[in-house]
C-alpha cells in the first residue's frame, strides 16, 4: 500500500532541510518496520491528521488492530516510550513495540478513537482531572526521566530566541523568571504526562485512554496548569 503522507506534515517538514531529510526516508522507515514487527497496513484513519508525526492504521501478526507512529524528533517527545513503559495501560494506550532509534512506536489502537476535544470544555477537564490523578505517580529510582526543570529551561530558551517578537519586555521577563523559579519549590514531584484534550482518545479497554504523553518529574500543578493553557490555544 503506498505511503499516505498528511498535507500537514509535509508542510512543516518543508521548512526545515533535517525535516525533509525525514520525510524523505519515511516510506523505507516505515517499510522496515512493518516487515520487522510483521504488520498490515490497515484502512487509514479518518480525522485530524498530525503535523509531527506519521501515524498509520496497522495490524499485528496475529490481527489485532494496532497504530504505527514515526515521529519528528523533537525534545518533549524524546522519553514517550519509556512513559508508556512506565504507565503500561493504566490509562495510557499499551506499547506494544518501540523503536528509540527511529522514534518509532506501535500501540494499542483506540477504537472508536474519537478525541476529547470533541467534547464539551467543562466535560473535557473532568475527564483529563480525572486521568491525571490516576498519572501522577512517583517512578521509582533509578529511572530515565527528565527533571521539569530541563522542560522549563527549554521553553526559556525557545522565548528568548524570539525575543524580537516580545509584545511586552518585562511581562515576558517576568514570566520567564516565574518559569524558573516556580519548579524549585516542588513539594510533591511526580510523573507528568504533559497533557491536552486532542491527546486523550475514547477507547474500548476503557472510556477514555491517552495517547502521545510527554513524561516528565515535577510538580503535579504543572499539569493542571499546561492543559488550561494549551486548550486557550
Amino acid at each position: 500500500m503506498e505511503l499516505r503522507i498528511p498535507g500537514g506534515l509535509a508542510s512543516k517538514c518543508r521548512k526545515t532541510p533535517e525535516h525533509a531529510a525525514w520525510l524523505d526516508h519515511l516510506p523505507n522507515v516505515s517499510g522496515s518496520l512493518e516487515h520487522l514487527w510483521a504488520l498490515t497496513p490497515d484502512v487509514p484513519f479518518d480525522g485530524e491528521e498530525p503535523s509531527c508525526s506519521h501515524v498509520a492504521a496497522v495490524r499485528t501478526a496475529n490481527g489485532a488492530p494496532a497504530a504505527l507512529t514515526i515521529a519528528i524528533s523533537h525534545m518533549e517527545g524524546e522519553q514517550e516510550n519509556h512513559g508508556l513503559r512506565f504507565w503500561d495501560g493504566d490509562p495510557t494506550v499499551r506499547l506494544l513495540e518501540a523503536d528509540d532509534e527511529l522514534g518509532a512506536i506501535l500501540v494499542e489502537r483506540c477504537k472508536p478513537g474519537t478525541t476529547l476535544g470533541a467534547l464539551a470544555e467543562y466535560d473535557q477537564d473532568v475527564v483529563i482531572s480525572g486521568l491525571l490523578r490516576r498519572m501522577w505517580r512517583p517512578p521509582l529510582t533509578p529511572h530515565p526521566f527528565r527533571s521539569l526543570s530541563a522542560l522549563t529551561e527549554y521553553g526559556t530558551n525557545e522565548t528568548l530566541s524570539q525575543i524580537e517578537h516580545w509584545p511586552d519586555m518585562g511581562l515576558v521577563r517576568e514570566g520567564l523568571q516565574l518559569f524558573e523559579e516556580l519548579p524549585r519549590d516542588a513539594t510533591r514531584k511526580v510523573l507528568l504526562a504533559t497533557l491536552h484534550a486532542g491527546n486523550v482518545l475514547r477507547a474500548e479497554r476503557e472510556p477514555w485512554l491517552v495517547i502521545d504523553p510527554k513524561p516528565f518529574v515535577g510538580d503535579p500543578a504543572n499539569d493542571a496548569t499546561s492543559t488550561v493553557i494549551r486548550d486557550c490555544d
